[in-house]
């Protein structure tokens, strides 16, 4: 055996019609090497795939000459393909024990077989009478010829068949019995739609009717830019990318699909004929989903891509399912928001149980219409619900655009907050404000609906507790001395009339007109100098 490594025996003279790829044989370039690696399994791919096919489309048929020369194709390439994988496995190349001469001499006698049947199936009236068969023919000789163009010097034997009859083995398969051994029909009909990238139109013609054989929808694309434009106007569920393509390589072609979110969960299945563990690994780490070595395997190919849509089917359903969370959780936050403040609401998320405050100043405020009773008494409640549900909506818009706290309603009875759960210094100003604005939303509620409705409002300051009630229906309140007496202003107020105390005066600044009404008798509290609000300076 001579020595491919440098300075030693250049080789005979077969080898020396390789000139390029001796020197990178010699001088262990794996990239060299693994570029020619890619180039002998190309056509060998084209190779078995086609005869494959061929074989699969005639289970039926009798033991022909045509049918047993087209086993002999068919296995003649597999064992070219382990003669390949065999002479340049990747430890040889490493070690710089490649036998270039060796292989080569391996190489000649099944390519020459697969050669020759080609040309005698081409020749059959069978062939002759069917155009699809004669074109898959003459793409499995043509890719044979290629090998045989580039790796095979004209010295190294004829063309045509060495053996007659002759087969050869394929480790792991062994020589069928039958036609109909080769490959079975699959249990069920697969579904999906594909994308085929490779720049080798037989490699993408032979792959693409294989996939459509097998039930899947196919789309192809010449190079990865093809392949980019194709997805950006229409996503396919999957894509089988081959690795070494001109111009945008399968790797380059991976990272634009990861880079753009409209592309980036497309699972890509990355098919090549380069085998080393680091083009396997910069594809993973990318992002493809799997890596299968040409020539495949049809069985295996067809297992990982229905895995892979799998995957991406139970991404897919999980995805909508986390949308669905997403949609339900801001459904239950706005639940959550029309009870509770919002700042509350945030402490309970965070896993609080008990919440209870005290804020030295606040004030505040409750408001009830006068003769609603009397009122509903004489008017259906589906009218009676509508029109107090239309004021107290015009309340709560009041509240909202002041920043002001609702607390809560009871019946006719309408009770908001300044400077709970979040303290300010102008909480009485803020309440204030509210109570003129609330009197005004009344007399254009009044005016809409040709009502007379009137109401009362008081105001009240100082300190207050406020907390949750409740464990499973929760409840924001408040508690305190100026709770009640906010209460006593409002119900021993006058029609029409904003009732505030003595505390509420002292901090509202001379923006606001108020009048003195006198004292008023409070209950557990005596008595206490009452204002009116009459509005703003």
């Amino acid at each position: 055996m001579s020595d491919p490594r440098p300075g030693k025996a250049s080789g005979p003279t077969e080898a020396e019609s390789l000139t390029p790829f001796w020197r990178a044989v010699q001088s262990r370039d794996l990239s060299a090497i693994g570029r020619m690696r890619h180039s002998l399994r190309t056509p060998l791919n084209q190779i078995i795939g086609y005869s494959e096919m061929l074989l699969e489309n005639r289970p039926n048929q009798q033991d022909t000459q045509l049918n047993q020369d087209l086993r002999r194709i068919h296995v003649a390439a597999g064992h070219l393909l382990a003669v390949v994988n065999e002479g340049l496995a990747a430890w040889k190349i490493e070690a710089g024990v490649v036998d270039l001469n060796a292989l080569l001499v391996e190489m000649r006698a099944p390519l020459n077989s697969v050669i020759g049947y080609a040309e005698l199936c081409l020749d059959t009236p069978e062939a002759r009478a069917s155009t699809e068969l004669s074109a898959d023919l003459s793409r499995i000789r043509q890719a044979a010829e290629t090998l045989h163009q580039l790796f095979l010097s004209p010295s190294l034997g004829e063309r045509g068949a060495q053996s007659g009859g002759s087969t050869y083995s394929i480790p792991g398969f062994g020589r069928p019995s039958s036609l109909g051994d080769y490959f079975q029909p699959p249990p069920t009909t697969a579904t999906g739609k594909l994308l085929v990238v490779d720049d080798e139109s037989g490699s993408r013609d032979m792959l693409s009717r294989r996939l459509q054989k097998l039930g899947y929808e196919v789309a192809q694309a010449a190079n990865g830019r093809e392949a980019i434009d194709r997805l950006r106007k229409e996503p396919a569920e999957l894509v089988l990318l081959d690795l070494v393509m001109p111009e945008l390589d399968g790797l380059q072609t991976l990272q634009i699909m990861r880079s753009e979110p409209a592309l980036r969960d497309i699972p890509v299945i990355m098919i090549t004929a380069l085998d080393e563990v680091e083009s396997t690994v910069r594809c993973i780490e990318v992002g493809a989903v799997d890596f299968v070595p040409k020539p495949f395997n049809p069985v295996v190919l067809r297992a990982r891509i229905n895995a892979a849509l799998e995957r991406r089917r139970l991404h897919a359903r999980e995805k909508l399912h986390a949308e669905q969370i997403s949609r339900e959780r801001a459904k239950s936050d706005r639940l959550l928001l029309n009870v509770l403040p919002h700042a509350i609401a945030d402490r309970l998320k965070q896993g609080e149980s008990t919440i209870v405050d005290s804020f030295p100043a606040a004030t505040v405020l409750f408001a009830d219409i006068v003769g609603f009773s009397s009122f509903s008494a004489s008017h259906s409640p589906a009218r009676t619900v509508q029109l107090l549900n239309d004021l107290f909506s015009a309340f709560d818009r009041i509240a909202e655009h002041l920043l002001l706290e609702k607390i809560k309603t009871i019946g006719d009875a309408y009770m908001l907050v300044g400077g709970v759960p979040v303290a300010r210094e102008d909480h009485a100003a803020a309440c204030a404000t509210a109570a003129l604005e609330m009197r005004e939303a009344l007399r254009v509620f009044n005016r809409r609906y040709s009502l007379a409705w009137e109401s009362r409002i008081g105001l009240n300051s100082g300190p207050v507790v406020a907390g949750i009630i409740g464990t499973r229906k929760f409840s924001y309140d408040l508690w305190g001395d100026t709770v009640n007496v906010a209460s006593r202003m409002e119900s021993q107020g006058q029609p029409g009339k904003i009732q505030v105390s003595e505390r509420t005066r002292a901090l509202l600044g001379p923006e606001f007109q108020l009048a003195p009404c006198g004292k008023v008798r409070l209950k557990n509290v005596g008595e206490m100098q009452t204002y009116f609000l009459e509005g703003k300076s």
